[in-house]
Protein backbone atom coordinates (compact mmCIF):
# COMPACT_ATOMS: atom_id res chain seq x y z
CA UNK A 1 0.00 0.00 0.00
CA UNK A 2 1.23 3.58 -1.32
CA UNK A 3 0.58 5.49 2.13
CA UNK A 4 1.23 2.49 4.60
CA UNK A 5 1.99 4.06 8.29
CA UNK A 6 1.70 7.69 6.93
CA UNK A 7 -0.27 10.30 8.33
CA UNK A 8 -2.47 12.23 6.55
CA UNK A 9 -4.08 16.13 6.68
CA UNK A 10 -6.97 16.42 4.54
CA UNK A 11 -8.71 19.61 4.83
CA UNK A 12 -12.06 20.21 3.70
CA UNK A 13 -12.16 16.45 4.31
CA UNK A 14 -15.91 15.83 5.10
CA UNK A 15 -17.34 15.79 1.78
CA UNK A 16 -16.88 15.76 -2.13
CA UNK A 17 -13.12 15.45 -3.72
CA UNK A 18 -11.88 15.85 0.20
CA UNK A 19 -13.81 12.67 1.73
CA UNK A 20 -12.98 10.87 -1.68
CA UNK A 21 -9.50 11.28 -0.56
CA UNK A 22 -9.53 10.52 2.59
CA UNK A 23 -11.10 7.30 2.22
CA UNK A 24 -8.50 6.58 -0.85
CA UNK A 25 -5.68 7.15 1.53
CA UNK A 26 -6.96 5.32 4.13
CA UNK A 27 -7.50 2.30 1.51
CA UNK A 28 -3.55 2.64 0.65
CA UNK A 29 -2.73 2.53 4.78
CA UNK A 30 -2.66 6.03 5.87
CA UNK A 31 -3.88 7.47 9.06
CA UNK A 32 -6.02 10.08 8.65
CA UNK A 33 -6.94 13.55 10.30
CA UNK A 34 -10.32 14.80 8.24
CA UNK A 35 -10.08 18.19 8.85
CA UNK A 36 -13.58 20.40 8.51
CA UNK A 37 -15.54 22.85 10.28
CA UNK A 38 -17.31 21.50 12.80
CA UNK A 39 -20.36 19.05 12.84
CA UNK A 40 -21.86 16.15 14.41
CA UNK A 41 -22.00 14.15 11.05
CA UNK A 42 -17.87 14.65 10.27
CA UNK A 43 -17.40 13.11 13.79
CA UNK A 44 -19.84 9.83 12.82
CA UNK A 45 -17.99 9.82 9.43
CA UNK A 46 -14.54 9.54 10.31
CA UNK A 47 -15.74 7.07 13.51
CA UNK A 48 -17.19 4.89 10.55
CA UNK A 49 -13.72 5.01 8.45
CA UNK A 50 -12.04 3.75 11.00
CA UNK A 51 -14.02 0.77 11.61
CA UNK A 52 -13.54 0.10 7.87
CA UNK A 53 -9.79 0.36 7.43
CA UNK A 54 -6.78 -0.48 9.38
CA UNK A 55 -5.62 2.84 10.01
CA UNK A 56 -7.42 5.41 12.24
CA UNK A 57 -9.51 8.30 10.73
CA UNK A 58 -10.12 11.32 13.49
CA UNK A 59 -12.25 14.95 12.78
CA UNK A 60 -10.65 17.50 13.73
CA UNK A 61 -12.81 20.82 13.11
CA UNK A 62 -10.27 23.64 11.69
CA UNK A 63 -11.78 26.81 9.95
CA UNK A 64 -8.75 27.80 7.79
CA UNK A 65 -9.24 31.45 7.96
CA UNK A 66 -7.83 30.76 11.08
CA UNK A 67 -4.30 31.05 11.86
CA UNK A 68 -4.58 29.61 15.13
CA UNK A 69 -6.69 26.78 14.05
CA UNK A 70 -4.54 25.99 11.16
CA UNK A 71 -1.61 25.75 13.81
CA UNK A 72 -4.05 23.69 16.07
CA UNK A 73 -4.56 21.07 13.26
CA UNK A 74 -0.87 20.19 13.02
CA UNK A 75 -0.27 20.12 16.45
CA UNK A 76 -3.62 17.28 17.04
CA UNK A 77 -1.95 15.37 14.38
CA UNK A 78 1.39 15.28 16.08
CA UNK A 79 -0.46 14.50 19.33
CA UNK A 80 -2.23 12.15 18.03
CA UNK A 81 0.12 10.16 15.07
CA UNK A 82 3.70 11.45 16.23
CA UNK A 83 4.42 13.09 12.71
CA UNK A 84 2.81 14.80 9.23
CA UNK A 85 3.92 12.68 6.47
CA UNK A 86 1.41 14.76 4.18
CA UNK A 87 -1.36 17.42 3.29
CA UNK A 88 -4.04 17.54 0.85
CA UNK A 89 -4.77 21.13 1.60
CA UNK A 90 -8.24 21.04 0.09
CA UNK A 91 -11.08 23.64 2.27
CA UNK A 92 -12.86 26.07 -0.43
CA UNK A 93 -15.41 27.58 -1.34
CA UNK A 94 -17.08 29.02 -5.15
CA UNK A 95 -18.55 32.00 -6.00
CA UNK A 96 -19.79 33.62 -9.34
CA UNK A 97 -20.26 37.04 -9.48
CA UNK A 98 -19.51 40.16 -12.35
CA UNK A 99 -16.48 41.73 -11.30
CA UNK A 100 -17.98 45.28 -10.89
CA UNK A 101 -20.74 43.86 -8.61
CA UNK A 102 -18.15 42.45 -6.41
CA UNK A 103 -18.22 43.69 -2.99
CA UNK A 104 -14.74 44.23 -1.15
CA UNK A 105 -16.19 41.61 1.57
CA UNK A 106 -17.08 38.94 -0.69
CA UNK A 107 -14.61 38.82 -2.82
CA UNK A 108 -11.81 39.03 0.14
CA UNK A 109 -13.62 36.17 2.18
CA UNK A 110 -13.31 34.19 -1.03
CA UNK A 111 -9.65 34.81 -1.55
CA UNK A 112 -9.46 34.18 2.65
CA UNK A 113 -10.44 30.65 2.27
CA UNK A 114 -8.85 30.04 -1.12
CA UNK A 115 -5.71 31.23 -1.15
CA UNK A 116 -4.91 32.73 2.41
CA UNK A 117 -6.23 29.37 4.01
CA UNK A 118 -4.10 27.26 1.81
CA UNK A 119 -0.97 28.85 3.03
CA UNK A 120 -1.87 28.96 6.67
CA UNK A 121 -1.83 25.42 6.53
CA UNK A 122 1.05 25.30 4.47
CA UNK A 123 2.89 27.06 6.82
CA UNK A 124 1.97 25.28 9.98
CA UNK A 125 2.48 21.67 7.78
CA UNK A 126 6.20 23.42 6.90
CA UNK A 127 7.20 24.04 10.04
CA UNK A 128 6.25 20.90 11.42
CA UNK A 129 7.85 19.13 7.99
CA UNK A 130 10.57 20.66 8.13
CA UNK A 131 11.59 19.67 11.86
CA UNK A 132 10.87 16.09 10.33
CA UNK A 133 13.18 16.57 7.28
CA UNK A 134 10.07 14.98 5.28
CA UNK A 135 6.40 15.53 4.06
CA UNK A 136 4.52 16.44 1.03
CA UNK A 137 1.98 18.66 0.68
CA UNK A 138 -0.58 18.97 -2.29
CA UNK A 139 -2.36 21.73 -2.44
CA UNK A 140 -5.86 22.16 -4.37
CA UNK A 141 -6.37 24.40 -7.48
CA UNK A 142 -8.17 24.66 -10.23
CA UNK A 143 -8.45 24.98 -14.06
CA UNK A 144 -9.06 28.33 -13.52
CA UNK A 145 -5.56 28.85 -11.64
CA UNK A 146 -4.22 28.91 -15.28
CA UNK A 147 -7.17 29.68 -17.04
CA UNK A 148 -9.32 32.64 -16.93
CA UNK A 149 -13.20 32.51 -17.01
CA UNK A 150 -16.14 35.14 -16.67
CA UNK A 151 -18.14 35.63 -13.61
CA UNK A 152 -15.05 34.07 -11.54
CA UNK A 153 -12.77 37.38 -10.61
CA UNK A 154 -12.53 36.31 -7.24
CA UNK A 155 -12.01 32.35 -7.00
CA UNK A 156 -9.61 32.72 -10.22
CA UNK A 157 -7.86 35.00 -8.41
CA UNK A 158 -7.49 32.79 -5.54
CA UNK A 159 -6.55 29.25 -7.44
CA UNK A 160 -3.69 31.39 -9.59
CA UNK A 161 -2.50 32.52 -6.29
CA UNK A 162 -2.40 28.97 -5.23
CA UNK A 163 -0.75 27.65 -8.43
CA UNK A 164 2.16 29.92 -8.26
CA UNK A 165 2.29 29.63 -3.99
CA UNK A 166 2.98 26.24 -4.65
CA UNK A 167 6.12 26.57 -6.89
CA UNK A 168 7.04 29.28 -4.78
CA UNK A 169 7.06 26.78 -1.47
CA UNK A 170 8.50 24.15 -3.53
CA UNK A 171 11.39 25.82 -4.16
CA UNK A 172 11.90 26.93 -0.22
CA UNK A 173 11.21 23.35 0.61
CA UNK A 174 13.20 21.03 -1.77
CA UNK A 175 16.55 21.34 0.39
CA UNK A 176 14.53 20.24 3.34
CA UNK A 177 13.41 17.20 2.32
CA UNK A 178 9.58 18.39 1.80
CA UNK A 179 7.40 18.38 -1.53
CA UNK A 180 4.86 20.78 -2.88
CA UNK A 181 2.04 19.95 -5.60
CA UNK A 182 -0.67 21.18 -6.65
CA UNK A 183 -3.90 19.54 -8.44
CA UNK A 184 -6.10 21.64 -10.98
CA UNK A 185 -9.73 19.50 -11.01
CA UNK A 186 -11.83 20.66 -14.02
CA UNK A 187 -15.52 20.25 -13.29
CA UNK A 188 -16.20 17.65 -10.82
CA UNK A 189 -19.80 15.89 -10.42
CA UNK A 190 -20.22 16.64 -6.69
CA UNK A 191 -22.78 17.83 -4.81
CA UNK A 192 -22.26 21.43 -5.66
CA UNK A 193 -23.11 20.93 -9.45
CA UNK A 194 -26.63 18.82 -8.40
CA UNK A 195 -28.66 21.80 -8.32
CA UNK A 196 -27.39 22.48 -12.49
CA UNK A 197 -29.99 22.12 -14.65
CA UNK A 198 -29.46 19.47 -17.78
CA UNK A 199 -28.76 22.21 -20.54
CA UNK A 200 -25.91 23.66 -17.98
CA UNK A 201 -24.66 20.21 -16.94
CA UNK A 202 -24.16 19.30 -20.91
CA UNK A 203 -22.47 22.70 -21.68
CA UNK A 204 -19.87 21.89 -18.99
CA UNK A 205 -19.44 17.99 -19.71
CA UNK A 206 -18.97 19.61 -23.74
CA UNK A 207 -16.13 21.39 -22.35
CA UNK A 208 -14.44 18.78 -21.85
CA UNK A 209 -12.66 16.15 -24.50
CA UNK A 210 -13.20 13.02 -22.50
CA UNK A 211 -16.67 13.57 -23.09
CA UNK A 212 -17.39 14.08 -19.48
CA UNK A 213 -17.52 15.34 -15.77
CA UNK A 214 -14.64 13.91 -13.62
CA UNK A 215 -15.18 11.76 -10.49
CA UNK A 216 -13.72 12.88 -6.96
CA UNK A 217 -12.01 9.44 -6.83
CA UNK A 218 -10.25 10.30 -9.91
CA UNK A 219 -9.04 13.83 -8.43
CA UNK A 220 -8.01 11.56 -4.54
CA UNK A 221 -6.04 9.02 -6.99
CA UNK A 222 -3.80 12.40 -8.35
CA UNK A 223 -3.31 13.57 -4.82
CA UNK A 224 -2.42 10.27 -3.74
CA UNK A 225 -0.03 9.69 -6.23
CA UNK A 226 1.46 13.12 -5.25
CA UNK A 227 1.54 12.30 -1.40
CA UNK A 228 3.10 8.68 -2.07
CA UNK A 229 7.03 8.25 -2.86
CA UNK A 230 5.91 7.17 -6.32
CA UNK A 231 6.24 11.14 -6.67
CA UNK A 232 9.27 11.13 -5.36
CA UNK A 233 10.83 13.16 -8.02
CA UNK A 234 8.09 15.91 -9.04
CA UNK A 235 7.59 18.87 -6.85
CA UNK A 236 6.37 22.71 -7.40
CA UNK A 237 3.75 21.08 -10.14
CA UNK A 238 0.51 22.05 -10.86
CA UNK A 239 -0.93 18.49 -12.25
CA UNK A 240 -4.16 19.31 -14.28
CA UNK A 241 -6.69 16.53 -13.48
CA UNK A 242 -9.05 17.93 -15.81
CA UNK A 243 -10.26 15.89 -18.96
CA UNK A 244 -8.60 17.96 -21.32
CA UNK A 245 -9.90 20.89 -20.55
CA UNK A 246 -7.19 23.12 -20.61
CA UNK A 247 -4.81 21.53 -23.65
CA UNK A 248 -5.94 23.13 -26.50
CA UNK A 249 -5.78 26.21 -24.30
CA UNK A 250 -3.17 28.69 -23.40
Amino acid sequence: MRLQNKNIIVTGGASGIGLATVELCMQEGANVIMADLPHDEHVQTASDLSSRYTGRCIFVATDVSSSAQADQLIAATVADFGSVDGVFNNAGIGGMSPADLYTDEDFLHILDINLTGVFRIARASLRQMYAQGSGSIVNCASILGVMGQSMTAAYSAAKGGVVNLTRTLALEAASKGVRVNAVCPGYIDTPLLSALDDNMRQFLIDLHPLGRLGKSEEVASAVVFLLSDESSFITGTPLMVDGGFTAGKS
